[in-house]
């Protein structure tokens, strides 16, 4: 059975994994993230290595924007400020074919596929981490937007007023981001606060109370204008959910829709380091239709 080879370009490292159709993951490896001519010739290489009639498509997912109708891929922190032509470069030198997507997208592709929201057709991935991204699934398939900025959700407006930090990453991630956190627990990291709060400092847990009703705050307007079956919660803040779940949940739906609110569930992701590949991946087979 052939297989698909899934390419997460991160903004540090570059991961590829070849994946069969149940999800499986063979001959993993990570590479240092490289300049774009550089990412091309590993992508093109790691094909060449398994030869022609192994892998039946390649999925690729970026930190940034795919614009599907020019096949450019807007990646600052891989390739400076200029889209670049992804996927005419990698079609000119592959014989298979090319999907590409937002590293949002790949996420929530990943969750549907084999994480807690497997088997759902609408579904939301919210990603907390130093930024806040979301990856949006309509009817079974990924939503990238007219010029694959969908899910840019960090610049939701939550209520506050507007202030100049919002100007450079938008106001919901201002207020419920890992830099908002550690902002708000005078402390140096989230990840700080986060160990203080679990020590019963009462400033932190504040911080993380403020936070977390941040956080509820735009995944409720996200729920009443998508009406999802699932929202699951990833990133790096996520690994504080034994903190901030309970509290998530509960203020999303004081302010979602409330049928909408009812009937929706918010869950923490299942899945680990494989998700960015996994979501790859899927891009890839539904590309080839399955």
């Amino acid at each position: 059975m052939k297989q698909v080879l899934a390419v997460d370009l991160g903004g540090t490292k570059t991961a590829m994994a070849l994946v069969d159709p149940a999800g499986k993951l063979s001959g993993k490896r990570k590479t240092p993230a490289a300049p774009f001519d550089a990412t091309i010739r590993q992508i093109v290489s790691e094909c060449a290595e398994c030869g022609p009639d192994a892998i039946a498509a390649v999925g690729v997912i970026v930190p940034g924007i795919y614009e599907p109708g020019t096949g450019n891929a807007w990646a600052p922190n891989l390739w400076g400020p200029d889209f670049q032509p992804l996927r005419a470069a990698l079609e000119r030198q592959l014989n298979v074919p090319v999907a590409i997507g937002s590293d949002r997208s790949g996420s929530v592709l990943a969750e549907q596929w084999l994480g807690v929201a497997r088997g759902k057709r609408h579904v939301l991935f919210v990603a907390v981490g130093t930024g806040i991204g979301v990856g949006i699934v309509c009817d079974g398939r990924p939503v990238e937007g007219a010029h694959g900025i969908a899910g840019a959700a960090g610049w939701m407006v939550v209520g506050s007023p507007w202030k100049p930090e919002f100007a450079a990453c938008g106001g919901w991630e201002s207020q419920a981001a890992g830099p908002a956190l550690a902002r708000l627990g005078g402390m140096e990291s989230a990840e700080a606060v986060v160990a203080a709060a679990r020590a019963g400092d009462r400033h932190a847990l504040e911080a993380v109370t403020q936070v977390a009703d941040s956080l509820a705050l735009g995944i409720a307007g996200l729920v009443s204008v998508l009406d999802p079956e699932i929202v699951v919660l990833g990133g790096g803040l996520m690994q504080a959910g034994d903190l901030m779940l309970d509290r998530i949940r509960r203020q999303t739906l004081c302010w979602t829709q409330p049928i909408a609110g009812k009937v929706v569930r918010v869950e923490k992701t299942a899945l680990g380091e494989d998700a960015g590949l996994l979501g790859a991946a899927r891009l890839a087979w539904l590309h080839l239709g399955l």
